[in-house]
C-alpha cells in the first residue's frame, strides 16, 4: 500500500531540500523565502478538504480513492519535470503550484486510504508504517544528489541560471518515481469494494460543489474534541518543522562552511551537507517508526509523540551552534525522532476519534492544522514586494536579525512547546483508547 506513498513523499523531500536553494540561485533574497514557498500551505488549505470531500461521495468504477490517486500523480510528475528547468523566479512559483496541488490530491485520499483498508486496531501500526516510507523516501530524495556526485558528478556544473545539474537529475528521477509506485500502489493495492450500505449511503448525499463545502463546514462544526485539541499542538509543531526546512542549509553555509555566497562552491557543498543530514534524520524516522508500535500501545500515541517533539526541539536549538560537519549528525537523532512521531502518532489519535463516513472530510481538514501554521509562519517571517503592495510583517529580519541560526533556536523552541501541547489531548492516552486497540 505504502509504495505510492513512498514516490510522494520523495516529492516533498526534494521540496525541503531544493526549493529555497532553487529560488536563491534565481535570484531570491533569504528573507522572501517562505513567502515563495506559499503555493504548499495555500493548495493543502484549499485542496485537500475539498478532495477528502469528494472522495468521500465518489462511488466511481475505479473506487473513491483511487481517481484522485491519479490525477494527481501525473500533476506532480509533470511539476517534478520541469522545475530544475525555471529560468526566473516567477517560473519556479507558477510550476510549484502544479507540484503541489498534485501532492495534495493525492496526499489526503492516502490517508483516507490507510483507514479504509485497516480495521481500528491495525490503522496505529499503519500509519507508522506509512510514516516509515515517509523516512525511506525523503532520506533517499535528500541522499541522491550526494550520491550523484559521489559517482562523478561535479557538484559545481550548473546552466545558464545557477540551477545546478545534479538537481535537474534527482528531480527527473523523482518525476518518474511518483508516477509509477502510485500506479503500482493502486494496481496491486485495489480499494476494497463498497458495501451496499456505504454505495446508498454516498447516493444520498447531495452533490455539486456547495454541498461540499457545505459538509466540510458540517464536519468543522461537529469536529471531535481530540481533533480541536490537536489543533495548538500543530500550530508550533509546523511552524517549527516550517522554518527547519526553509533555513537549516542557510545555517549550515554559515556555520560549517562560513559562506552566504549562494553560488559559490562552499554553498553547493553546504546544500549537499544538509542534504545528508536531512536523509540521516529520515533514516532515524524510518527505524523508529518501526520500534514505535510497541511503545505506542504501551503509553499512547500522546505522551510518545510528545518525548520525540522535546528530543527534536533539543536537537534544532542545537544544530546552529555545530560548526564541524560531523558533529551536525547529532542533534539530527532528536529531529529524526520527532519527524518519525510527526507522520504517524497524531493520525493515531484522529482516526480513533472521528467517523468513518466522514473519514476524508476530516484528514482534509486536519490537513488545514498543518497548512494553516505554514502560512503564518510565512506571512509573520517574510514579506514580499509585489509593486502595487507589501505582503508580511518580516520578523526573520526584524526579530531574528536575518540570521538562519537564530530561526533553528526558534524552530527548537516552537518543537518544544508543540511537545507541551499534545501533553493536553487526553484522547491520546491508552487510558482513553479503544479496547480494541489496548488489546492489540
Amino acid at each position: 500500500m505504502n509504495l505510492g506513498f513512498l514516490g510522494l513523499q520523495f516529492s516533498f523531500g526534494l521540496q525541503q531540500g531544493n526549493m529555497g536553494p532553487i529560488y536563491s540561485y534565481l535570484g531570491a533574497d533569504e528573507s522572501q523565502l517562505p513567502m515563495l514557498q506559499l503555493a504548499g500551505p495555500i493548495t493543502g488549505l484549499l485542496v485537500q478538504p475539498i478532495i477528502g470531500a469528494m472522495s468521500d461521495r465518489t462511488a466511481s468504477k475505479w473506487g473513491r480513492r483511487t481517481p484522485y490517486f491519479l490525477i494527481g500523480a501525473v500533476l506532480c510528475c509533470l511539476g517534478l519535470f520541469f522545475m530544475p528547468l525555471s529560468s526566473s523566479i516567477l517560473m519556479a512559483m507558477s510550476l510549484l503550484w502544479i507540484l503541489d496541488a498534485g501532492n495534495n490530491i493525492t496526499m489526503e485520499p492516502y490517508r483516507a486510504y490507510v483507514s479504509d483498508r485497516l480495521n481500528p486496531d491495525q490503522r496505529q501500526a499503519g500509519f507508522l508504517s506509512q510514516s516509515a516510507f515517509t523516512g525511506l523516501a525523503q532520506m533517499l530524495a535528500f541522499l541522491t544528489p550526494s550520491l550523484l556526485v559521489g559517482f562523478g558528478m561535479n557538484q559545481d556544473w550548473v546552466d545558464s541560471h545557477g540551477i545546478p545539474y545534479t538537481v535537474r537529475i534527482v528531480f527527473m528521477i523523482g518525476a518518474v518515481l511518483s508516477l509509477t509506485t502510485i500506479l503500482w500502489s493502486v494496481i496491486r493495492v485495489p480499494e476494497l469494494p463498497l458495501t451496499a450500505q456505504e454505495v446508498a449511503h454516498i447516493k444520498a448525499q447531495p452533490k455539486g460543489a456547495w454541498a461540499t463545502l457545505r459538509e466540510i463546514g458540517e464536519a468543522i462544526a461537529d469536529m471531535p474534541m481530540a481533533m480541536r485539541k490537536l489543533g495548538l499542538m500543530s500550530l508550533f509543531q509546523w511552524v517549527g518543522m516550517s522554518g527547519y526546512w526553509t533555513y537549516a542549509v542557510y545555517s549550515i553555509s554559515r556555520t560549517v562552511y562560513g559562506t552566504t555566497d549562494v553560488h559559490s562552491s562552499a554553498f553547493h557543498t553546504a546544500v549537499l551537507t544538509n542534504g545528508e543530514v536531512a536523509a540521516f534524520y529520515n533514516a532515524i524516522s524510518f527505524v523508529t517508526a518501526f520500534a514505535m508500535v510497541p511503545l505506542v500501545r504501551r503509553i499512547g500515541p500522546g505522551p510518545l509523540h510528545a518525548l520525540c517533539l522535546f528530543a527534536g526541539g533539543v536537537g534544532m536549538f542545537l544544530l546552529p551552534n555545530v560548526t564541524d560537519k560531523a558533529l551536525l549528525f547529532l542533534p539530527a537523532v532528536g529531529i529524526g525522532l520527532a519527524w518519525g512521531s510527526i507522520m504517524g502518532n497524531p493520525y493515531a489519535i484522529l482516526t480513533n476519534s472521528i467517523p468513518a463516513q466522514r473519514t476524508g472530510v476530516y484528514m482534509g481538514i486536519f490537513n488545514m492544522m498543518i497548512v494553516i501554521p505554514m502560512l503564518f509562519f510565512a506571512v509573520v517571517m517574510s514579506r514580499l514586494d509585489l509593486g502595487f503592495v507589501s505582503i508580511g510583517f518580516d520578523a526573520y529580519k526584524l526579530a531574528l536579525g536575518g540570521d538562519p541560526r537564530n530561526m533553528l533556536m526558534f524552530c527548537g523552541v516552537s518543537l518544544a512547546l508543540a511537545g507541551l501541547s499534545v501533553l493536553w489531548v487526553r484522547e491520546g492516552r491508552v487510558s482513553a483508547m479503544p479496547q480494541a486497540v489496548i488489546a492489540a
